[in-house]
């Protein structure tokens, strides 16, 4: 059908004249309520973002020489995020000369494996990024 011939007869309906499929040849259109359709789409957009699950991710630092009170401490905070859900970034960190002794961040990873165990399955393992081991962790 020409174009004008379309236009003449959305008006007359008092309907608008909507582009359905712009790419196919020749381009398909369709006599409805513009105004409906873009508050069905809306509602469609909304309601698909409902449904999306939100992943939080906590993160829980450490360091290499870290006393016993403190780190039963920041693993117990770790435990309450993992059972609220949430993902974990263990991080250890480094500064200055404890760059050298990269064995105490290690003998602490494996700390941190043990007493989450339980609690978490690891999602990447502990690697090297500037001067911090991270790891990510998600509850079992």
């Amino acid at each position: 059908m020409p174009t004008l011939k379309a236009i003449e007869e959305a008006e007359s309906a008092g309907l608008d004249l909507v582009e359905v499929a712009p790419k196919a040849k020749p381009p398909v259109c369709r006599l409805m309520d513009y105004g409906k359709l873009k508050y069905d789409q809306k509602k469609k957009d909304q309601s698909s973002k409902k449904k999306q699950h939100v992943i939080k991710t906590k993160e829980v630092r450490f360091r290499p020489r870290i006393s016993q009170n403190d780190f039963d401490t920041k693993i117990n905070r770790a435990k309450k995020f993992l059972e609220q859900g949430c993902h974990l970034k263990i991080t250890v960190m480094f500064r200055g000369r404890e760059m050298a002794r990269q064995d105490l961040g290690e003998d602490l990873v494996k700390r941190i494996y043990d007493a989450l165990d339980g609690f978490a399955q690891v999602e990447k393992r502990a690697e090297m990024q500037g001067n911090r081991f991270s790891i990510l962790m998600k509850p079992v």
